[in-house]
C-alpha cells in the first residue's frame, strides 16, 4: 500500500519511522517532511493546510492511506475532502476534530457525558470575562477557546496576570483562537496524558506519558508545545487506567457518536491527577509531541496494522502490545523558544548519537542547506529519545548522548523524568 503522513516535526518522523518497518507499505511519503524523514520517506514539497493541493498529489501518486501527523489539517477537514474522493484517510472528521478545535466544545462534551473536569464559565466579551474574575479564586486558567499552537493556556497566579492574559486573547495575541475565552478552576494535582485508538466506537488503550510544558527546569517559564516526555508515567496505576478508560474515553466516544459525529483516530486526553481523581484538562485529536516519541519506540505491535484496523472499524478484534521497558525524550530547542528566535545555526554530530545503543535522535526543526550542512529551522529542533530497562537509566542515557550533539543555539532542559 501506498501510504502519505502529513507533517514536518518530530512526532512525523518518529511515526515514518515506525511505519516504515511494515511490510504492507510498498512506498511511504511525507509532506513536507524534515532531513531526519528524508531517511525514512519520500519527502514531497506540499502545503498539508491546502485540502485540494494533498488530494492532488494523493489521486496523482494513487495513494491508498493518508495518515495527518498535526492538528491543523484534522481542523481544516482533510479527512472528510479525502473521503469524498474514496481515499482513506486516519483521523477524525471537521466536526469530531472540534474536540482539539473548541474548548468550549470539548467542555460541552463532558457535560452531556458527564466526564469529570475542571468548572469553568466562556466569555466573548472582554470586560465580562474581567469582571468574572472578581468572584474567582487564583490561581485561575484563562484559555483561548481554538488553536494556539499549544501556547493559549495561562496560568494566572494573580489578578493581574489573570487579566493581562484576558486581554491579550481578545486583542489577536492568538488569532482567532481567543476571541472566545475560558476561565477555567485551577486543578491541583500532576498532569498525565492518556492516549487511545479509536474507531468510532470501540477505544483501545495506548498507553500513558508526562509531559514537561513549561520551557524551564523545575516547570518554570513560558508554556511550550513540550520541551521533554516520559513513558509510562508511575504516576497513573492500573486502577487510574481503568477509570480513564470507562469514565473519560469511552463515555467520549458514545457521545460523539450519538449527536452523529463519531470519533476515529487518536483520542488524547490531557489529565490533572487530583485527589478527587483524573479529571480531563483537554482533548487533542492526534499524537502528542513530544509524546508521540515514546509511544512509539515502545510499541511493540505493527503501528500500520493497528491504524487499518481503526480505519477499517475493526479494532474490538485487535491488540496492541508494548514494551515494558520505558522511553524518554528531551526537546533541544532554539535559545528564545518560545519566544522570539533565530534560523540557520548549524548543528553536527547527529549521526554519532544515532550509533549509540538505545538512543534515536528525531528531527522536527531542522533544515538541510545546499552544502550538506544541517542547520535549525524551528523552535523546538531535536528530540533525543532513548529506551533503558529503568526511567533513571533512560535518563542518564540521553543526556549523555545530549552531549554528543553540538548547537551553541540550543538549550534543553536538565530535568526530564525527575517529576
Amino acid at each position: 500500500m501506498k501510504v502519505l503522513v502529513l507533517g514536518s516535526g518530530a512526532r512525523e518522523h518518529a511515526m515514518c519511522w515506525s511505519l516504515a518497518n511494515s511490510p504492507l507499505i510498498t512506498r511511504l511519503f511525507c509532506a513536507p517532511g524534515n532531513p531526519g524523514i528524508e531517511e525514512e520517506a519520500e519527502c514531497i514539497d506540499l502545503n498539508i493546510n491546502n485540502n485540494n493541493d494533498i488530494i492532488s498529489f494523493a489521486l496523482k501518486e494513487k495513494v491508498d492511506l493518508v495518515i495527518p501527523g498535526p492538528e491543523i489539517p484534522l481542523v481544516n477537514g482533510i479527512i472528510d475532502d479525502l473521503k469524498k474522493v474514496n481515499i482513506k484517510a486516519f483521523g477524525p472528521s471537521k466536526e469530531a476534530a472540534k474536540l482539539e478545535g473548541s474548548k468550549n466544545f470539548t467542555k460541552e462534551i463532558c457535560k452531556i457525558a458527564k466526564i469529570p473536569t475542571a468548572k469553568y464559565e466562556v466569555f466573548t466579551d472582554q470586560n465580562e470575562a474581567i469582571n468574572y474574575l472578581n468572584d474567582t479564586d487564583v490561581p485561575v486558567v484563562i484559555k483561548a477557546d481554538g488553536l494556539a499552537a499549544g501556547k493559549g493556556v495561562v496560568i494566572a497566579q494573580n489578578k493581574d496576570e489573570a487579566v493581562l492574559a484576558i486581554e491579550n486573547s481578545f486583542k489577536g495575541v492568538f488569532g482567532d483562537a481567543g476571541k472566545t475565552v475560558l476561565i477555567e478552576e485551577y486543578l491541583e494535582g500532576i498532569e498525565a496524558s492518556y492516549f487511545a485508538l479509536c474507531d468510532g466506537l470501540t477505544a483501545i488503550p495506548l498507553t500513558n506519558a508526562q509531559d514537561h510544558k513549561r520551557a524551564g527546569d523545575g516547570d518554570t517559564g513560558p508554556n511550550t508545545g513540550g520541551m521533554g516526555a516520559f513513558s509510562p508515567t508511575p504516576n497513573l496505576s492500573e486502577a487510574d487506567n481503568e477509570y480513564i478508560l470507562n469514565n473519560i474515553i469511552k463515555p467520549t466516544l458514545v457521545a460523539m457518536h450519538n449527536r452523529g459525529t463519531p470519533f476515529q483516530g487518536i483520542l488524547y486526553a490531557g489529565l490533572m491527577l487530583t485527589s478527587d481523581g483524573p479529571k480531563l484538562i483537554e482533548y487533542n485529536v492526534r499524537f502528542g509531541d513530544p509524546e508521540c516519541q515514546v509511544i512509539l519506540t515502545r510499541i511493540k505491535s505493527n503501528l500500520f496494522e493497528a491504524i487499518l484496523a481503526a480505519v477499517e472499524h475493526t479494532l474490538d478484534n485487535f491488540h496492541i502490545r508494548f514494551n515494558d521497558e520505558p522511553s524518554l525524550t528531551v526537546v533541544f530547542a532554539t535559545k528564545g523558544y518560545p519566544g522570539k528566535y533565530k534560523n540557520g545555526s548549524i548543528i553536527s554530530g547527529i549521526k554519532e548519537t544515532n550509533n549509540i545503543n538505545g538512543i534515536k535522535v528525531f528531527h522536527a526543526g531542522t533544515k538541510k542547506e545546499s552544502n550538506g550542512r544541517l542547520v535549525s529551522n524551528g523552535g523546538r529542533v531535536l528530540s533525543v529519545t532513548a529506551n533503558a530497562k529503568t526511567m533513571e537509566e533512560a535518563r542518564t542515557l540521553v543526556y549523555s548522548a545530549l552531549d554528543n550533539i553540538k548547537w551553541d543555539e540550543g538549550f534543553y532542559r536538565k530535568d526530564i523524568g525527575k517529576k
